[in-house]
Protein backbone atom coordinates (compact mmCIF):
# COMPACT_ATOMS: atom_id res chain seq x y z
CA UNK A 1 0.00 0.00 0.00
CA UNK A 2 2.84 2.34 0.80
CA UNK A 3 4.62 1.40 -2.43
CA UNK A 4 1.93 2.89 -4.66
CA UNK A 5 3.30 4.57 -7.77
CA UNK A 6 4.20 8.25 -7.24
CA UNK A 7 1.98 9.37 -10.09
CA UNK A 8 -1.11 7.65 -8.74
CA UNK A 9 -3.39 9.93 -6.76
CA UNK A 10 -4.18 8.60 -3.29
CA UNK A 11 -7.39 9.61 -1.58
CA UNK A 12 -7.55 10.06 2.17
CA UNK A 13 -9.64 7.55 4.07
CA UNK A 14 -12.20 10.26 4.83
CA UNK A 15 -12.60 10.98 1.11
CA UNK A 16 -13.00 7.27 0.38
CA UNK A 17 -15.65 6.98 3.08
CA UNK A 18 -17.55 10.00 1.77
CA UNK A 19 -17.46 8.55 -1.75
CA UNK A 20 -18.85 5.30 -0.37
CA UNK A 21 -21.55 7.20 1.52
CA UNK A 22 -22.56 9.19 -1.56
CA UNK A 23 -22.64 6.10 -3.76
CA UNK A 24 -24.71 4.27 -1.15
CA UNK A 25 -27.20 7.13 -0.94
CA UNK A 26 -27.71 7.23 -4.72
CA UNK A 27 -27.99 3.46 -5.06
CA UNK A 28 -30.31 3.22 -2.05
CA UNK A 29 -32.74 5.82 -3.43
CA UNK A 30 -32.75 4.08 -6.83
CA UNK A 31 -33.40 0.66 -5.32
CA UNK A 32 -36.14 2.14 -3.13
CA UNK A 33 -37.87 3.52 -6.23
CA UNK A 34 -37.50 0.23 -8.15
CA UNK A 35 -38.70 -2.02 -5.29
CA UNK A 36 -37.44 -5.28 -6.80
CA UNK A 37 -38.19 -7.91 -4.18
CA UNK A 38 -35.31 -10.25 -5.04
CA UNK A 39 -32.74 -7.44 -4.86
CA UNK A 40 -34.19 -6.04 -1.64
CA UNK A 41 -34.24 -9.46 -0.01
CA UNK A 42 -30.95 -10.99 -1.10
CA UNK A 43 -28.69 -8.06 -2.00
CA UNK A 44 -29.83 -5.26 0.33
CA UNK A 45 -31.23 -7.22 3.26
CA UNK A 46 -28.78 -10.07 2.74
CA UNK A 47 -25.30 -9.08 1.53
CA UNK A 48 -25.38 -5.36 2.33
CA UNK A 49 -27.07 -5.97 5.66
CA UNK A 50 -24.47 -8.58 6.58
CA UNK A 51 -21.45 -6.46 5.59
CA UNK A 52 -22.86 -3.35 7.28
CA UNK A 53 -23.63 -5.25 10.45
CA UNK A 54 -20.15 -6.81 10.44
CA UNK A 55 -18.56 -3.38 10.14
CA UNK A 56 -20.59 -1.94 13.04
CA UNK A 57 -19.83 -5.04 15.11
CA UNK A 58 -16.12 -4.66 14.32
CA UNK A 59 -16.20 -1.08 15.57
CA UNK A 60 -18.19 -2.07 18.63
CA UNK A 61 -15.78 -4.88 19.53
CA UNK A 62 -13.03 -2.27 19.91
CA UNK A 63 -14.88 -0.06 22.35
CA UNK A 64 -14.56 -1.84 25.70
CA UNK A 65 -10.87 -2.84 25.47
CA UNK A 66 -9.93 0.50 23.91
CA UNK A 67 -11.74 2.48 26.60
CA UNK A 68 -10.27 0.37 29.40
CA UNK A 69 -6.63 0.49 28.31
CA UNK A 70 -6.67 4.08 27.07
CA UNK A 71 -8.39 5.25 30.26
CA UNK A 72 -5.86 3.45 32.46
CA UNK A 73 -3.06 5.09 30.44
CA UNK A 74 -4.84 8.41 30.66
CA UNK A 75 -5.25 8.33 34.44
CA UNK A 76 -1.67 7.11 34.89
CA UNK A 77 -0.48 9.79 32.47
CA UNK A 78 -2.15 12.56 34.44
CA UNK A 79 -0.07 11.37 37.36
CA UNK A 80 -1.82 13.37 40.08
CA UNK A 81 -5.20 12.59 41.62
CA UNK A 82 -5.91 16.30 42.13
CA UNK A 83 -5.29 17.02 38.44
CA UNK A 84 -7.51 14.07 37.52
CA UNK A 85 -10.32 15.54 39.60
CA UNK A 86 -9.84 18.90 37.91
CA UNK A 87 -9.93 17.41 34.41
CA UNK A 88 -12.99 15.31 35.25
CA UNK A 89 -14.80 18.27 36.81
CA UNK A 90 -14.15 20.47 33.77
CA UNK A 91 -15.33 17.78 31.35
CA UNK A 92 -18.47 16.99 33.34
CA UNK A 93 -19.42 20.64 33.73
CA UNK A 94 -18.91 21.40 30.03
CA UNK A 95 -20.88 18.33 28.97
CA UNK A 96 -23.85 19.36 31.09
CA UNK A 97 -23.58 22.93 29.79
CA UNK A 98 -23.58 21.91 26.11
CA UNK A 99 -26.48 19.48 26.60
CA UNK A 100 -28.64 21.99 28.49
CA UNK A 101 -27.88 24.66 25.88
CA UNK A 102 -28.71 22.26 23.05
CA UNK A 103 -32.18 21.34 24.28
CA UNK A 104 -33.01 24.92 25.31
CA UNK A 105 -32.20 26.16 21.80
CA UNK A 106 -34.15 23.27 20.25
CA UNK A 107 -37.29 24.02 22.29
CA UNK A 108 -37.05 27.74 21.52
CA UNK A 109 -36.75 27.15 17.77
CA UNK A 110 -39.58 24.61 17.80
CA UNK A 111 -41.86 26.96 19.74
CA UNK A 112 -41.21 29.74 17.22
CA UNK A 113 -41.77 27.55 14.13
CA UNK A 114 -44.58 25.43 15.61
CA UNK A 115 -44.10 22.04 13.87
CA UNK A 116 -47.10 19.73 14.21
CA UNK A 117 -49.81 22.36 14.18
CA UNK A 118 -52.70 21.14 12.03
CA UNK A 119 -51.19 17.65 11.71
CA UNK A 120 -53.76 14.98 10.78
CA UNK A 121 -53.19 11.69 12.61
CA UNK A 122 -54.29 9.00 10.20
CA UNK A 123 -53.03 5.48 9.78
CA UNK A 124 -50.42 5.70 12.51
CA UNK A 125 -48.99 2.34 13.57
CA UNK A 126 -48.27 2.34 17.31
CA UNK A 127 -47.41 -1.34 17.63
CA UNK A 128 -43.67 -0.69 17.85
CA UNK A 129 -43.85 1.88 20.63
CA UNK A 130 -42.62 0.80 24.04
CA UNK A 131 -42.58 3.08 27.04
CA UNK A 132 -39.80 3.57 29.56
CA UNK A 133 -40.34 4.59 33.15
CA UNK A 134 -38.36 7.61 34.27
CA UNK A 135 -35.71 6.76 36.91
CA UNK A 136 -35.05 9.12 39.79
CA UNK A 137 -31.91 11.25 39.92
CA UNK A 138 -30.65 9.12 42.79
CA UNK A 139 -31.27 5.86 40.94
CA UNK A 140 -29.41 7.18 37.90
CA UNK A 141 -26.31 8.06 39.89
CA UNK A 142 -26.49 4.89 42.01
CA UNK A 143 -26.40 2.77 38.84
CA UNK A 144 -23.00 4.22 37.95
CA UNK A 145 -21.35 1.93 40.52
CA UNK A 146 -21.25 -1.66 39.17
CA UNK A 147 -22.17 -4.50 41.48
CA UNK A 148 -20.24 -6.85 39.22
CA UNK A 149 -17.44 -5.30 37.11
CA UNK A 150 -17.17 -8.44 34.97
CA UNK A 151 -20.87 -8.24 34.10
CA UNK A 152 -20.45 -4.53 33.31
CA UNK A 153 -17.62 -5.29 30.88
CA UNK A 154 -19.52 -8.19 29.33
CA UNK A 155 -22.68 -6.10 28.91
CA UNK A 156 -20.88 -3.02 27.62
CA UNK A 157 -22.24 -0.79 30.41
CA UNK A 158 -19.99 2.15 29.56
CA UNK A 159 -20.69 4.41 32.54
CA UNK A 160 -20.01 1.55 34.96
CA UNK A 161 -16.89 0.55 33.02
CA UNK A 162 -15.58 4.11 33.13
CA UNK A 163 -16.27 4.41 36.86
CA UNK A 164 -14.54 1.11 37.64
CA UNK A 165 -11.55 1.91 35.41
CA UNK A 166 -11.08 5.36 36.97
CA UNK A 167 -11.11 3.82 40.46
CA UNK A 168 -8.58 1.23 39.28
CA UNK A 169 -6.45 4.00 37.74
CA UNK A 170 -6.49 5.97 41.00
CA UNK A 171 -5.33 2.85 42.85
CA UNK A 172 -2.53 2.52 40.29
CA UNK A 173 -1.41 6.08 41.07
CA UNK A 174 -1.52 5.38 44.82
CA UNK A 175 0.75 2.34 44.45
CA UNK A 176 3.40 4.46 42.74
CA UNK A 177 6.44 2.62 41.33
CA UNK A 178 4.89 -0.77 42.08
CA UNK A 179 2.46 -0.13 39.20
CA UNK A 180 5.17 0.54 36.60
CA UNK A 181 4.96 -2.90 34.94
CA UNK A 182 1.16 -2.82 34.89
CA UNK A 183 1.11 0.64 33.29
CA UNK A 184 3.67 -0.41 30.68
CA UNK A 185 1.51 -3.42 29.83
CA UNK A 186 -1.56 -1.19 29.46
CA UNK A 187 0.43 1.19 27.25
CA UNK A 188 1.38 -1.69 24.98
CA UNK A 189 -2.23 -2.91 24.85
CA UNK A 190 -3.39 0.63 24.09
CA UNK A 191 -1.00 0.89 21.13
CA UNK A 192 -2.04 -2.60 20.04
CA UNK A 193 -5.72 -1.62 20.08
CA UNK A 194 -4.95 1.46 17.99
CA UNK A 195 -3.37 -0.81 15.39
CA UNK A 196 -6.51 -2.95 15.41
CA UNK A 197 -8.46 0.26 14.84
CA UNK A 198 -6.34 0.90 11.74
CA UNK A 199 -7.16 -2.55 10.40
CA UNK A 200 -10.89 -2.09 10.91
CA UNK A 201 -10.79 1.41 9.41
CA UNK A 202 -9.28 0.02 6.22
CA UNK A 203 -12.65 -1.57 5.45
CA UNK A 204 -14.65 1.53 6.36
CA UNK A 205 -15.56 2.70 2.81
CA UNK A 206 -17.16 -0.69 2.05
CA UNK A 207 -18.95 -0.87 5.40
CA UNK A 208 -20.31 2.66 5.10
CA UNK A 209 -21.47 2.03 1.52
CA UNK A 210 -23.44 -1.03 2.62
CA UNK A 211 -24.96 0.71 5.65
CA UNK A 212 -26.12 3.78 3.71
CA UNK A 213 -27.45 1.73 0.79
CA UNK A 214 -29.51 -0.44 3.12
CA UNK A 215 -30.89 2.54 5.06
CA UNK A 216 -32.06 4.48 2.02
CA UNK A 217 -33.37 1.39 0.23
CA UNK A 218 -35.58 0.59 3.21
CA UNK A 219 -36.52 4.14 4.24
CA UNK A 220 -36.41 6.12 0.99
CA UNK A 221 -37.08 9.85 1.08
CA UNK A 222 -40.90 9.69 0.93
CA UNK A 223 -41.18 9.17 4.68
CA UNK A 224 -40.09 12.75 5.22
CA UNK A 225 -43.17 14.28 3.63
CA UNK A 226 -45.82 13.65 6.35
CA UNK A 227 -43.57 15.05 9.09
CA UNK A 228 -41.57 17.48 6.97
CA UNK A 229 -41.92 20.39 9.43
CA UNK A 230 -40.57 18.24 12.27
CA UNK A 231 -37.65 17.06 10.13
CA UNK A 232 -36.72 20.56 8.96
CA UNK A 233 -36.87 22.07 12.45
CA UNK A 234 -34.84 19.20 13.90
CA UNK A 235 -32.17 19.37 11.20
CA UNK A 236 -31.95 23.16 11.53
CA UNK A 237 -31.58 22.93 15.33
CA UNK A 238 -28.91 20.21 15.01
CA UNK A 239 -26.89 22.19 12.46
CA UNK A 240 -27.24 25.41 14.46
CA UNK A 241 -25.86 23.69 17.55
CA UNK A 242 -23.11 22.00 15.52
CA UNK A 243 -21.84 25.04 13.65
CA UNK A 244 -23.00 27.74 16.04
CA UNK A 245 -23.16 26.87 19.74
CA UNK A 246 -20.36 24.30 19.87
CA UNK A 247 -17.99 26.41 17.77
CA UNK A 248 -18.79 29.46 19.91
CA UNK A 249 -17.95 27.51 23.06
CA UNK A 250 -14.72 26.26 21.43
CA UNK A 251 -13.64 29.81 20.56
CA UNK A 252 -14.66 31.37 23.87
CA UNK A 253 -13.21 28.71 26.19
CA UNK A 254 -10.07 27.80 24.23
CA UNK A 255 -9.40 30.52 21.65
CA UNK A 256 -8.85 27.85 18.97
CA UNK A 257 -9.80 28.27 15.33
CA UNK A 258 -13.21 26.59 14.78
CA UNK A 259 -12.58 26.17 11.04
CA UNK A 260 -9.51 24.03 11.69
CA UNK A 261 -11.46 22.03 14.24
CA UNK A 262 -14.36 21.31 11.88
CA UNK A 263 -12.00 20.14 9.17
CA UNK A 264 -10.15 17.80 11.51
CA UNK A 265 -13.21 16.29 13.20
CA UNK A 266 -14.80 15.40 9.85
CA UNK A 267 -13.64 11.73 9.80
CA UNK A 268 -15.37 11.09 13.13
CA UNK A 269 -18.51 12.88 11.95
CA UNK A 270 -18.66 10.72 8.82
CA UNK A 271 -18.38 7.52 10.87
CA UNK A 272 -20.91 8.73 13.42
CA UNK A 273 -23.34 9.53 10.61
CA UNK A 274 -22.94 6.13 8.99
CA UNK A 275 -23.09 4.04 12.18
CA UNK A 276 -25.52 6.17 14.26
CA UNK A 277 -23.58 5.05 17.34
CA UNK A 278 -21.48 7.30 19.59
CA UNK A 279 -19.88 4.26 21.21
CA UNK A 280 -18.90 2.66 17.90
CA UNK A 281 -17.31 5.96 16.86
CA UNK A 282 -15.12 6.24 19.99
CA UNK A 283 -12.01 4.81 18.25
CA UNK A 284 -12.30 7.31 15.40
CA UNK A 285 -13.04 10.24 17.73
CA UNK A 286 -10.00 9.35 19.83
CA UNK A 287 -7.80 9.30 16.74
CA UNK A 288 -9.12 12.68 15.59
CA UNK A 289 -8.55 14.49 18.88
CA UNK A 290 -5.10 12.97 19.48
CA UNK A 291 -3.53 12.55 16.03
CA UNK A 292 -5.35 15.29 14.13
CA UNK A 293 -5.75 17.92 16.88
CA UNK A 294 -2.87 17.20 19.22
CA UNK A 295 -4.65 16.46 22.51
CA UNK A 296 -2.61 14.18 24.74
CA UNK A 297 -3.85 10.68 25.39
CA UNK A 298 -4.00 11.39 29.13
CA UNK A 299 -6.88 13.83 28.57
CA UNK A 300 -8.51 12.38 25.44
CA UNK A 301 -8.72 8.82 26.73
CA UNK A 302 -10.64 10.11 29.73
CA UNK A 303 -12.87 12.74 28.14
CA UNK A 304 -13.92 11.03 24.89
CA UNK A 305 -15.35 7.79 26.37
CA UNK A 306 -16.87 9.83 29.20
CA UNK A 307 -18.56 12.12 26.67
CA UNK A 308 -19.78 9.25 24.49
CA UNK A 309 -21.58 7.97 27.58
CA UNK A 310 -23.05 11.12 29.16
CA UNK A 311 -22.96 13.80 26.44
CA UNK A 312 -25.91 13.52 24.06
CA UNK A 313 -26.42 16.98 22.59
CA UNK A 314 -28.04 15.70 19.40
CA UNK A 315 -30.33 13.34 21.30
CA UNK A 316 -31.37 16.16 23.66
CA UNK A 317 -32.20 18.37 20.66
CA UNK A 318 -34.36 15.62 19.19
CA UNK A 319 -36.22 15.22 22.47
CA UNK A 320 -36.90 18.97 22.68
CA UNK A 321 -38.17 19.29 19.09
CA UNK A 322 -40.18 16.06 19.32
CA UNK A 323 -41.84 17.18 22.56
CA UNK A 324 -42.98 20.48 21.02
CA UNK A 325 -44.08 18.66 17.84
CA UNK A 326 -46.19 16.11 19.72
CA UNK A 327 -47.60 18.76 22.06
CA UNK A 328 -48.82 20.66 18.99
CA UNK A 329 -50.20 17.48 17.39
CA UNK A 330 -52.26 16.67 20.48
CA UNK A 331 -53.12 20.31 21.21
CA UNK A 332 -51.56 20.24 24.69
CA UNK A 333 -50.02 23.38 26.17
CA UNK A 334 -47.10 22.36 28.37
CA UNK A 335 -46.35 25.85 29.61
CA UNK A 336 -43.04 27.16 30.90
CA UNK A 337 -42.92 24.64 33.73
CA UNK A 338 -43.46 21.75 31.36
CA UNK A 339 -40.63 22.80 29.07
CA UNK A 340 -38.29 23.37 32.00
CA UNK A 341 -39.12 19.81 33.04
CA UNK A 342 -38.28 18.61 29.54
CA UNK A 343 -34.87 20.34 29.72
CA UNK A 344 -34.11 18.82 33.11
CA UNK A 345 -35.26 15.34 32.08
CA UNK A 346 -33.32 15.44 28.80
CA UNK A 347 -30.11 16.38 30.60
CA UNK A 348 -30.70 13.62 33.15
CA UNK A 349 -31.53 11.11 30.43
CA UNK A 350 -28.34 11.92 28.56
CA UNK A 351 -26.27 10.87 31.58
CA UNK A 352 -27.72 7.37 31.57
CA UNK A 353 -28.18 6.93 27.82
CA UNK A 354 -26.12 4.32 26.01
CA UNK A 355 -24.45 5.55 22.83
CA UNK A 356 -26.10 3.03 20.52
CA UNK A 357 -28.44 3.40 17.52
CA UNK A 358 -32.09 4.17 18.25
CA UNK A 359 -31.77 4.68 21.99
CA UNK A 360 -32.98 8.29 21.66
CA UNK A 361 -36.54 7.14 20.95
CA UNK A 362 -36.57 4.94 24.02
CA UNK A 363 -35.38 7.81 26.19
CA UNK A 364 -37.98 10.08 24.57
CA UNK A 365 -40.73 7.91 26.05
CA UNK A 366 -39.34 8.77 29.48
CA UNK A 367 -39.46 12.51 28.76
CA UNK A 368 -42.97 12.37 27.28
CA UNK A 369 -44.28 10.38 30.21
CA UNK A 370 -42.86 12.93 32.64
CA UNK A 371 -44.79 15.84 31.04
CA UNK A 372 -48.00 13.88 30.37
CA UNK A 373 -47.84 13.54 26.57
CA UNK A 374 -49.13 10.31 24.96
CA UNK A 375 -46.22 7.96 24.35
CA UNK A 376 -48.06 6.53 21.32
CA UNK A 377 -47.23 9.75 19.49
CA UNK A 378 -43.67 8.48 18.98
CA UNK A 379 -45.07 6.34 16.16
CA UNK A 380 -45.41 9.56 14.14
CA UNK A 381 -41.64 10.00 13.95
CA UNK A 382 -40.56 6.35 13.87
CA UNK A 383 -40.23 6.33 10.10
CA UNK A 384 -37.74 9.18 9.86
CA UNK A 385 -35.88 8.57 13.10
CA UNK A 386 -33.16 6.36 11.64
CA UNK A 387 -31.97 9.12 9.34
CA UNK A 388 -32.33 11.74 12.06
CA UNK A 389 -30.39 9.46 14.41
CA UNK A 390 -27.47 9.54 11.98
CA UNK A 391 -27.33 13.34 12.02
CA UNK A 392 -27.72 13.73 15.78
CA UNK A 393 -24.99 11.15 16.43
CA UNK A 394 -22.59 13.29 14.39
CA UNK A 395 -23.57 16.22 16.61
CA UNK A 396 -23.06 14.08 19.74
CA UNK A 397 -19.47 13.13 18.93
CA UNK A 398 -18.63 16.67 17.81
CA UNK A 399 -19.65 17.85 21.28
CA UNK A 400 -17.38 15.18 22.80
CA UNK A 401 -14.44 16.39 20.70
CA UNK A 402 -15.10 20.07 21.47
CA UNK A 403 -15.11 19.50 25.23
CA UNK A 404 -12.03 17.26 25.02
CA UNK A 405 -10.15 19.90 23.04
CA UNK A 406 -11.18 22.69 25.43
CA UNK A 407 -10.10 20.69 28.49
CA UNK A 408 -6.81 19.69 26.85
CA UNK A 409 -6.05 23.31 25.94
CA UNK A 410 -6.88 24.55 29.44
CA UNK A 411 -4.56 21.93 30.95
CA UNK A 412 -1.67 22.69 28.57
CA UNK A 413 -2.15 19.24 27.06
CA UNK A 414 -2.78 20.32 23.45
CA UNK A 415 0.05 20.35 20.90
CA UNK A 416 -0.63 23.49 18.86
CA UNK A 417 1.87 22.44 16.18
CA UNK A 418 -0.26 19.38 15.52
CA UNK A 419 -3.52 21.32 15.71
CA UNK A 420 -2.36 23.85 13.13
CA UNK A 421 -0.77 21.26 10.83
CA UNK A 422 -3.41 20.41 8.17
CA UNK A 423 -1.70 17.10 7.34
CA UNK A 424 -1.27 15.85 10.90
CA UNK A 425 -2.83 12.43 11.32
CA UNK A 426 -4.16 12.18 7.75
CA UNK A 427 -4.59 8.60 6.61
CA UNK A 428 -3.55 8.69 2.96
CA UNK A 429 -3.99 5.08 1.95
CA UNK A 430 -5.79 2.59 4.13
CA UNK A 431 -3.27 1.33 6.72
CA UNK A 432 -0.64 4.01 6.09
CA UNK A 433 -0.53 6.75 8.72
CA UNK A 434 1.08 10.12 8.35
CA UNK A 435 4.52 9.96 10.10
CA UNK A 436 3.83 13.12 12.09
CA UNK A 437 0.62 11.62 13.46
CA UNK A 438 2.24 8.26 14.21
CA UNK A 439 4.99 9.98 16.17
CA UNK A 440 2.42 12.04 18.05
CA UNK A 441 0.39 8.95 18.92
CA UNK A 442 3.45 7.22 20.32
CA UNK A 443 4.24 10.32 22.38
CA UNK A 444 0.63 10.66 23.55
CA UNK A 445 0.54 7.04 24.72
CA UNK A 446 3.37 7.68 27.19
CA UNK A 447 2.59 9.11 30.61
CA UNK A 448 3.19 12.85 30.96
Amino acid sequence: MSDASPGKKRYSLTTQVMIGMGAGLVLGVILNMLQIEAINTHLVGGLFGMVGRMFVNALSMLVVPLVFFSLICGVAGIGDIRILGRVGGKAFGLYLLTTATAIAIAILIALVVGPGQGFQMEGVDTSGVTGKEAPSVWATFASIVPRNPVAAFAGGEMLQIIFYTIILGIAVLMLGDKSKSFVEGCEYMNELMMKVVQIVMAFAPIGVFCLITKTFTEQGIGLFLPVLAYVLVLVFALLLHLFGTLMLYLKVFSGLNPFIFMKKIRPAQVFAFSTASSNATIPVTLRCVTERMGATNSVASFSVPFGATINMDGTAIMQGVATVFLANVYGIDLGVGGYLTVIAMAVLASIGTAGVPGVGLVMLTMVLGQVGLPIEGIALILGVDRLMDMIRTAVNITGDAVVTTIVAKSEGQLDMAVYENPMAGVITDKLDIDPVAEGHLAEAARPH
